[in-house]
């Protein structure tokens, strides 16, 4: 710490060059013009004097932060950019004036009502504006508006309300001097920061917009938020002496990991750096190894991957502009000299740690021999009640398995026989469903049981068949083949092929027909959201990552499947409770602070089962340990230390909240009984999760995990070669390889018929190691040199790939730019979004092609299961819980 300063800035991870847009004199005259024109300078404030005058304007240097964080755009662009950010941030000075420091939360709501009256997606009329807030927002909106599409107005209306709305959450926490827990912190600093809508104004900056068709997908959610949350963390970082020791905020990262860790200020900055770090690696994965797939499986024409690619140029300039205004912004604490990693300052402890942190972030090695794992005391305030129907449940619940091929390889149905009956008896679905739903019917039991036994079934499954994301593009086309076999109107759908589509095909038309049409689809979404959390762990086991901590976080929720079970409550309560009372914040944050207490108790209780027997990486435990550099039992703690904070935070805002979203809705007796109900559903979700994992199931105990290696050809007997060995090799035969699971035909079937999706990919790599390495074999392999051929079919197939690590030497890995074989973003059938050529040589490129021993892996056609369709051997991951 110096002596002026709570602590001396880290070093920041900035690989974009700042660069300044040539027209910067012009936005900031038009800038002191426009906010005088709009009555911000001068405007009193609430205790006497001016919230800004000119001079005040002129210190913050908003057309130097436009200019930098636009380089490109022209002229008038850059002037209208710049009267949208001095519109923000006088907002958020007068919100501060007139509602945070005299804590009127009533006033600050009846204010904040207005604002949207100024934005009509139809550019319609608006009501006369009554402060400088409202008319310049009028201003800006029709000079702005009428050259964007519909899609981008609603998307802006929606971040510029949260952005604004989302003030009344730091109001509260003020108003309680209450300090948010680190997940809640994230999530909603992302809100009320603004960096989503100035993602938006980038849109119009770069004149590209983000196809709507793909908008709403996870590479472009991700894209978005990691780019938010990286600008939110910089900024609490150059703004804690101003908002923490001057202004009382507490809204601040900083602050956040100082009180929920019991650090001192110093640790916690560098900690808030790290995970800002975090964050801007996750968006450069995301733009190499998620977008290319994107696009070539959405049919992305040329003209809109040139407009996804301007987004992301767009937002990586953002990033390195912004960085160079807060180190000239008069706001800030900004003494340091360009402490960034190619800076001038040397080579110091954090810049070691920072120059490593991307490759950190693959080097963790699996299979780690760790033991059973100590468990903590997990707070959990709810009664557990039993439905009475529970010991009928479970002589259904193994029924049902058997019939649907979990248990016992079936000629007839490729990949059966995952389980066997004393694992399955072991895992007692039955006993959790009895929790979860305790005045449910026996039918209504039985689904509930068949939908959780499906659901880990499905988890198991995904890394059995695809293998640590080596077979990820089969992965997706079995994803499709889920997708097709929930149609909402009940109508035709394929024959199931395999246990896992037998077992949704019986449960969609068993629970599907309760619902109306629009429920179904709400419901059909819960489950695809569960999938595509299967498609994210393959991906990070792929290329060997530890998560981002806060990704992990938000598709921990999918990947475990709350949604699922909370929409069979939802959908239960009919549509008595309004739809803005479902979508509100009070019941956004009750269900997602019940989803991280049940994943981080889940995450703790499978530690031993999927770090040491399976190889997994997604695991929060792993994440913490990873990020804060603790051992087993300090992440264990932060891990049950978060639960609690969570389930707390759960409390909070069932008391303080939930009476005033009733009244606020106006609903009547009916629909607020309906609400009751779903948040005592809510309870007995988590007091039944935590029930059945510590005094429920065996799935996690040390004697069951050792019996697996018995268990083929389950994900853990496969992964754990170390155990199976120590055992002393299996009582049984192997499995004959017609048993073993397979993933589905070629991927191929599944893409539009175009040409560059008929021939085979070329080779790609997942490093510049293997990279260069590779395009020295294809070299070879094209010259007339027989010995350089078969080095390079050496290293591109194997028989085995059940190693651990290994998978399937066929599987497009998600770890490249593009599917194998797919579409690159050039159209041309190579890899690499960063490799313009498409020669499959660039950093983000596709995994190897290459196929297994002919006969390994049967397809769903009967043919082998290579995504060419030359056959592929399988290397089976484990499960995810």
């Amino acid at each position: 710490m110096s002596d002026n300063h709570p602590f001396v800035l880290p070093t920041f991870y900035l690989p974009y060059p700042a660069r300044l847009n040539p027209h910067v004199e012009g936005a900031r005259a038009h800038a002191r013009t426009w906010a005088k024109e709009m009555g911000m300078l001068d405007a009193p404030a609430e205790g006497g004097g001016v919230i800004w005058d000119e001079a005040e304007l002129d210190r913050h240097d908003y057309g130097l932060l436009c200019a930098y964080t636009h380089p490109d755009c022209d002229a008038s662009a850059l002037d209208l950019v710049t009267d949208w950010y001095v519109w923000v941030f006088f907002f958020d000075d007068h919100f501060l004036d007139a509602f945070k420091r005299t804590r009127d939360k009533a006033g600050a709501k009846a204010y904040l009502d207005r604002i949207p009256l100024f934005m009509p997606l139809d550019l319609g009329p608006t009501p006369e504006p009554a402060n400088p807030v409202e008319l310049g927002l009028k201003d800006l909106w029709d000079r702005t508006a009428p050259s964007m599409s519909a899609g981008w107005r609603e998307r802006f209306l929606v971040s510029t309300v949260n952005l604004l709305f989302e003030s009344l959450w730091e109001l509260d926490n003020i108003t309680s001097d209450r300090v948010a827990n680190p997940i809640e912190y994230i999530e909603m600093r992302r809100k009320v920061g603004g960096a989503p809508w100035s993602a938006g104004i980038v849109e119009y900056a770069v004149g590209a917009e983000v196809p709507d068709k793909v908008a709403a997908s996870r590479p472009l959610k991700v894209l978005r938020d990691t780019f938010s949350d990286a600008v939110h963390l910089r900024n609490d970082l150059f703004s804690y002496e101003r908002e923490v020791t001057s202004e009382g905020e507490n809204a601040n990262a900083v602050l956040v990991f100082e009180r929920f860790l019991g650090l001192d200020t110093q640790p916690a900055a560098e900690l808030v750096n790290d995970v800002l770090t975090s964050r801007l690696h996750q968006f450069e994965n995301t733009a190499l190894t998620e977008i290319p797939v994107l696009c070539a499986s959405e049919g992305v024409t040329p003209p809109e991957q040139l407009a996804i690619a301007l987004y992301a140029k767009g937002l990586q300039d953002w990033q390195a502009g912004g960085h160079e205004w807060h180190m000239r912004s008069s706001r800030y604490m900004n003494d340091a000299a360009q402490r960034v990693l190619s800076g001038p300052n040397g080579i110091g402890t954090s810049q070691a740690r920072l120059a490593a942190s991307g490759l950190k972030q693959h080097a963790r090695i699996p299979f780690r021999k760790v033991g059973p794992t100590a468990l903590p005391e997990f707070h959990q305030p709810f009664p557990l009640r039993l439905n009475p129907n529970l010991d009928a449940a479970r002589v259904h619940a193994v029924e049902w398995a058997a019939a649907m091929g979990f248990l016992a390889p079936d000629p007839a149905l490729p990949g059966s026989g995952l389980w066997n009956r004393r694992q399955f008896l072991g895992f007692d679905f039955a006993l959790c469903s009895a929790g979860i739903d305790p005045d449910g019917t026996a039918e209504e039991l039985d689904a509930s049981a068949d939908w959780l036994a499906w659901g880990t079934y499905g988890d198991d499954y995904y890394p059995a068949a695809f293998g640590r994301g080596r077979d990820l593009s089969a992965a997706v086309a079995q994803h499709r083949r889920l997708l097709a076999l929930m149609p909402v109107d009940l109508g035709a759908a394929p024959a199931p092929a395999n246990p896992l589509e037998k077992g949704l095909d019986d449960l969609w038309r068993r629970t599907a027909p309760a619902f109306d049409e629009r429920g179904r689809a709400e419901f059909r979404t819960a489950v695809e959201k569960m999938l595509e959390g299967w498609l994210w762990e393959l991906h990070s086991e792929g290329q060997n990552r530890v998560p981002d901590p806060v990704d992990y976080v938000e598709m921990r929720r999918d990947s475990f499947g709350s949604d699922l079970t909370m929409s069979l409550a939802r959908l239960r309560a009919g549509r008595q409770v309004p739809d803005a009372v479902w979508t509100s914040r009070p019941i956004q944050w009750m269900e997602a602070c019940a989803m991280d207490a049940v994943c981080l108790l889940n995450d703790v209780c499978s530690y031993h089962k999927e770090v040491e027997y399976e190889g997994q990486l997604a695991n929060g435990v792993i994440v913490i340990e990873e990020y804060l550099g603790v051992g087993r039992e300090e992440a264990v703690r932060i891990a049950a230390a978060l639960a609690d904070a969570r389930i707390e935070q759960f409390r909070m805002v069932e008391e303080n909240d939930l009476p005033g979203l009733a009244e606020e809705h106006g609903l009547d007796g009916d629909a607020q009984a309906a609400l009751t109900s779903y948040v005592d559903d809510l309870k007995n979700w988590i007091a039944a999760i935590h029930k059945w994992h510590l005094d429920g199931t065996d799935r996690y105990d040390e004697a069951a995990l050792r019996r697996l290696g018995d268990a083929a050809p389950g994900s853990t007997a496969a992964h754990g070669v170390g155990r199976f060995l120590e055992a002393g090799g299996p009582d049984e035969a192997p499995v004959p390889a017609q048993y073993r699971v397979p993933g589905p035909p070629s991927w191929r079937d599944y893409l539009p018929a175009r040409p560059e999706n008929a021939a085979p990919a070329p080779i790609a790599a997942t490093n510049a190691s293997t990279t260069a390495a590779m395009r020295f074999l294809r070299t070879a392999e094209s010259s007339s040199s027989s010995a350089w051929t078969g080095a390079a079919a050496s290293s591109t197939a194997s028989a085995s790939g059940s190693g651990p690590g290994s998978g399937s030497a066929a599987g497009g890995s998600l770890s490249g730019a593009s599917l194998s074989g797919g579409s690159s973003l050039d159209g041309t059938g190579g890899a690499g979004a960063s490799d313009a050529e498409g020669d499959g040589d660039g950093p983000g490129d596709a995994g190897a092609e290459g196929s297994g021993a002919p006969g390994e892996g049967v397809g769903l056609d009967g043919d082998s299961a290579g995504l060419d369709g030359s056959g592929s051997s399988v290397s089976q991951g484990g499960c995810g819980g």
